[in-house]
């Protein structure tokens, strides 16, 4: 997830490493804060493979640097972008990254692809809460704050789903 949104937040320009990490920490929420010892090991890796580039920033001064997504950057980052990872699409926090920087896709193709194997992760029963392998239903949990839990939750998949729906150009399932 880090290395998606340090390279595509380069594919829209270069930046200087201090506004990568502002920009990831918008991007991601205040609840996972990005650290100076997760975002720079991650800068220096993908300079080490050649995906991006740091050059001296002369307008801030010696110590500080420019970053710029070179070429294989930016396949690599396309790549990234057409075969996310099964947890790119099945974590939440992951997956909003990726749909971030899906635009920078030019094959609208490859773009619903991505989109419609999130819906079909979406699509299949699940919750947070098992009666041995059968998720529970919000209305079957006596736990309020379970319950609430799992009603947000529902709300929020019932919401992604149409939007997912919308944009694919699909029907609405009845029971969504």
């Amino acid at each position: 997830m880090l290395e998606i949104a340090i390279l595509g937040f380069l594919a829209e320009g270069s930046l200087a490493g201090h506004e990568v990490r502002r920009r990831v920490t918008q991007l991601t929420g205040y609840t996972r804060p990005v650290s100076d010892g997760s975002l720079y090991p991650a800068i220096n890796r993908l300079a080490k493979a050649g995906l991006l580039e740091r050059r001296p920033d002369p307008r801030a001064g010696a110590a500080r640097y420019l970053l710029s997504l070179t070429e294989a950057g930016r396949v690599d980052l396309l790549q990234r972008l057409r075969k996310p990872a099964d947890h790119e699409i099945t974590d939440f926090s992951r997956f909003h990254t990726v749909l971030s920087f899906l635009s920078q896709l030019p094959d609208v193709t490859e773009q619903h692809a991505v989109l419609r194997r999130r819906l079909a992760f979406l699509e299949e029963p699940a919750s947070f809460f098992y009666d041995g392998d059968r998720p529970l239903r919000a209305e079957e949990v006596a736990d309020p704050y379970r319950r609430g839990l799992l009603l947000t939750a529902r709300a929020t998949s019932r919401a992604e789903r149409a939007w997912l729906r919308e944009v694919l150009g699909e029907e609405p399932l009845a029971h969504s």
